[in-house]
């Protein structure tokens, strides 16, 4: 009877060590044990090599590996015939691509570590797809074979025939400043092929960081500036890898919109973005990756915008018939306090303060909070929230000499930079040992934030995303009245993102504590804050930061200074941005509503 289930047997390179343990994979094997050679492990190996075609998938190699090194993965027959690439034995496979339509945007959304760069490479011609085959990899007339009868069969033609000429803004952006030294505007008329530099200026506000030197800039402005240097070229195919990062709201739909711009009804446009809102306003429809992070990914067919999001927010895709989660992530806001409860709450206030750094001037009108509340903070880049959170913390002292709360404060910082030396688990032990080994902590804070297949690695091999996570982790493990957290989203994927609200919001709950939370990713920041504190000014020169407000007021505030509106899904009440001039944006605006808690 044959095997419906065809089997991924995956060895972490960096986690595999044969000269440290006793080698149990190997002993344990029930194949090996019958004299065939499913795993094996020579005393020269540098990993354990495992026999996909003999594993039986019992597991006993997985639950015994000392180091945790080893995934064996079941996944139905028919991906097996659907295999895009692998990198080699025992390492990460994709199965199918996205398909990209000429004239409209294409969006990737996943969880990090499920293929999306992988497919950007193939997509853009970096990488030649394999089709699982690593040993003798097919020639071009075979690919282009594999996908006959699909847009992709076109698309590869073309990519054989060299005539598409891609070009990516790549995910990392903080790394052009180490290998352009050009000055901003020198390098955007060099590459300039299209006459829309004046446009993409204007929109990305690169006016004042055009002569300085690109080694000089912010993640903010080097992202910006990214996106400029692609968009002023002439491709056939745009690529933009996380376009949002480091960006403000204002600065998000603006990136947006001069995507948007590209398009044209022969070139094709991709985007691979972990804020829901800006991938719900830039695409035109969607495809979902799903699978094991690192271990193997599965592209969906394409969705439209809404039905792609929602399917991935489910955890359920009904075309395939999949479960890609066990349960579904929902952004009702249900842990409302009573009036009662909060009549019990400690308040707090804190005075009017002003601060002068260099040439930038921050008023703070004085203002109050409780324990058991999140206050976020709502702006764009430059008007002063991490100043604010500063001197909330007693890092800065307002000018004023105003005397702000002697409160036990604990501060997770926007920038993370890696200096202890040794493993997670280490740092977890010497920073915060006592809160660390609490088994309600353990359930509420570190097993959600999957700190647990980190735990043994050296924190300065860690990736953006693993840090922020330990580094929330530290922040709320760290005893204190108010928890100063800014930018939780930074390098998360969107399931990340979700996963990390909701632990702050029920840690701040439960322990009765306060949280001041600096968040552009508009999601997150609606499902986080029970009251918003609004920024205004202008970037870098003079800010006002508002007294807290609720929720509705504060929102509908921030959003009119923005000119944009927000509606609710009735499906999973997750925010969605009205397209500029639509019909429903228009009935928000006149009405005064821009913003709805639900629908």
């Amino acid at each position: 009877m044959s095997d419906k289930k065809s089997r991924i047997a995956i060895v972490n390179a960096d986690k595999c060590k044969p000269k440290k343990c006793r080698q149990e994979c190997k002993r344990v094997c029930p194949v090996n044990k019958m004299g065939k050679l499913c795993i094996d492990v020579w005393p020269t190996s540098k990993i354990a090599a495992i026999s996909e075609q003999l594993c039986i998938g019992c597991g006993m190699c997985v639950k015994k590996c000392p180091f945790g090194a080893i995934t064996i993965i079941n996944i139905p027959t028919n991906l097996d015939q659907e295999t895009t690439h692998r990198y080699g034995a025992n390492t990460f496979k994709l199965h199918r691509l996205p398909m990209p339509r000429p004239g409209q945007v294409l969006g990737l959304v996943g969880a990090n570590g499920t293929g999306k760069s992988t497919a950007l490479k193939i997509l853009g011609g970096k990488l030649k797809p394999n089709l699982g085959n690593y040993a003798s990899p097919p020639d071009w007339e075979d690919i282009v074979k594999h996908f006959r009868g699909s847009e992709l069969q076109n698309y590869f033609t073309k990519v054989l025939q060299d005539d598409l000429h891609t070009i990516t803004k790549p995910q990392w952006v903080d790394q052009l400043a180490r290998v352009v030294k050009d000055s901003v505007e020198s390098l955007l008329h060099k590459k300039q092929d299209l006459d829309n530099l004046g446009y993409l200026i204007n929109e990305l506000d690169l006016k004042d960081i055009l002569e300085r030197g690109v080694p000089l800039l912010s993640g903010g402005e080097l992202q910006r500036f990214a996106i400029a240097v692609t968009c002023v070229q002439r491709a056939d195919v745009y690529m933009f890898d996380e376009p949002s990062s480091y960006l403000d709201v204002k600065q998000r739909l603006n990136a947006a919109r001069v995507i948007r711009s590209l398009l044209t009804s022969t070139n094709y446009v991709i985007a691979v973005e972990h804020d829901l809102s800006v991938l719900d306003y830039l695409s035109d429809f969607i495809c979902v990756l799903y699978g094991t992070p690192s271990v193997y990914g599965v592209v969906t067919m394409p969705y439209s915008v809404r039905e792609g999001i929602n399917i991935f927010l489910d955890g359920y895709i009904p075309t395939e018939n999949m479960r890609i989660r066990e349960e579904m992530l929902s952004f009702r806001i249900t842990e409302q306090l009573t009036d009662e409860e909060i009549k019990r709450h400690q308040n707090y206030s804190y005075p009017t303060m002003k601060k002068t750094l260099d040439t930038f001037k921050l008023h703070v009108e004085g203002g109050s909070f409780t324990d058991s509340q999140v206050v976020v903070l709502l702006g764009e880049n430059g008007t002063g929230k991490t100043t604010l959170i500063r001197m909330l913390a007693g890092n800065l002292k307002p000018d004023n000499d105003a005397e702000v709360p002697g409160l036990h404060i604990s501060y997770k910082p926007q920038k993370i930079s890696p200096k202890f030396p040794g493993t997670v688990r280490m740092l977890m032990l010497k920073k915060i040992q006592h809160t660390f080994m609490n088994p309600q902590f353990q359930t509420d804070v570190v097993k959600p934030m999957n700190i647990e297949d980190i735990i043994d690695q050296e924190v300065k091999n860690l990736s953006g995303g693993e840090l922020q996570r330990v580094a929330l982790v530290l922040a709320l493990g760290t005893p204190a009245d108010v928890y100063l957290i800014d930018e939780p989203s930074a390098y998360l994927d969107s399931e990340q993102r979700i996963i990390a609200s909701k632990v702050i919001k029920r840690f701040i709950l439960h322990h009765k504590k306060t949280a001041f939370v600096v968040e552009h990713d508009f999601i997150m920041a609606t499902y986080l804050a029970d009251s918003v504190i609004v920024m205004e000014g202008t970037p870098s020169v003079n800010a006002v930061a508002n007294s807290p407000q609720t929720l509705l007021s504060g929102m509908n505030k921030f959003l009119s200074s923005l000119n944009i509106t927000f509606r609710r899904d009735p499906e999973n009440y997750r925010p969605r941005i009205n397209k500029m001039d639509s019909v429903k944006d228009r009935e928000q605006k006149a009405e005064g509503n821009y913003f709805f808690l639900e629908d």
